[in-house]
């Protein structure tokens, strides 16, 4: 499904302020793996979902999507292949907008834009079938703005959004870090459900190790830009934070916190 090849990326090279933030990454995901991926800080995990979404480029190495070579095509244009969901609930939504509008736009991704009218009756009644799963009530407020939304109702929403039409690759770059501890195992609950329901291929960037634990069926963890350790099957569902504080030294990062 997804296949990283000696992929490298420095910032500011030839600077004061070089950082080299990938250095010879190879990482092959299969066809319906959930894989969280955890680390210090700077380890490059958001590096890894941006130079696959293409926010940036790589310096040198290859990025291969169902067999298709992405690494030199723009952002835009790996947009329909890709679903993402960002720390910050404030982002993937539109604040002016209104719920079924935003969800039209997602519904819309990748598709030849016409001039026919906006939002079908169909399509709202798909809308308001999908909103349904999430729990939350939003069915009944499908006129309302977004920006009147909480944090973890707009991070819902936006995971839907990401889903609607199914990505090829689900990233998903620490999307519950800024909400309460209620609040995220909520999302975490409706992500979880959400890769099992449509069987996505999904790299989920945490800094709690346990939910790494918890949710997907591989782990991986980062230091220096490479991949130290991959845990999956059995061996994963057998671990704790213990054995991976064990596996891999950590001190004085947020990741302890989850302990």
């Amino acid at each position: 499904m997804l296949e990283l090849k000696n992929i490298q990326k420095t910032f500011n090279a030839g600077t004061i302020n070089e950082k080299k933030a990938i250095n010879g990454l190879n990482l092959t995901l299969e066809n319906g793996d959930f894989v969280t991926v955890i680390g210090g800080n700077g380890a490059g995990k958001s590096t890894i979902l941006n130079l696959i979404a293409g926010v940036f480029p790589v310096d040198q190495g290859t990025i291969h999507l169902n067999g298709f070579n992405l690494t030199g095509l723009p952002e835009h244009k790996r947009a329909k292949y890709l679903g993402r969901v960002f720390q910050d609930p404030m982002m993937g939504t539109a604040a002016t907008m209104g719920i079924e509008e935003n969800l039209a736009l997602a519904y819309r991704r990748g598709k030849t834009r016409g001039l026919g009218s906006g939002i079908t009756a169909a399509e709202r009644e798909i809308y308001r079938e999908k909103l349904a799963t999430l729990g939350l009530g939003l069915e009944e407020r499908m006129t309302s703005k977004v920006g009147l939304l909480s944090g973890g109702q707009r991070q819902a929403l936006t995971l839907l959004m990401a889903t609607l039409q199914k990505p090829d690759l689900l990233l998903l770059d620490e999307h519950t870090a800024a909400l309460d501890p209620k609040t995220a195992d909520k999302v975490l609950q409706l992500t979880e459900e959400i890769v099992a329901r449509d069987g996505l291929t999904t790299l989920m960037v945490t800094h709690n190790m346990k939910h790494a634990i918890q949710y997907g069926n591989r782990l991986i963890m980062m230091d220096a830009g490479r991949v130290v350790v991959d845990i999956r099957g059995e061996e994963k569902k057998n671990l704790s934070v213990r054995d991976l504080l064990e596996k891999f030294n950590i001190e004085n990062d947020r990741m302890l916190l989850s302990e």
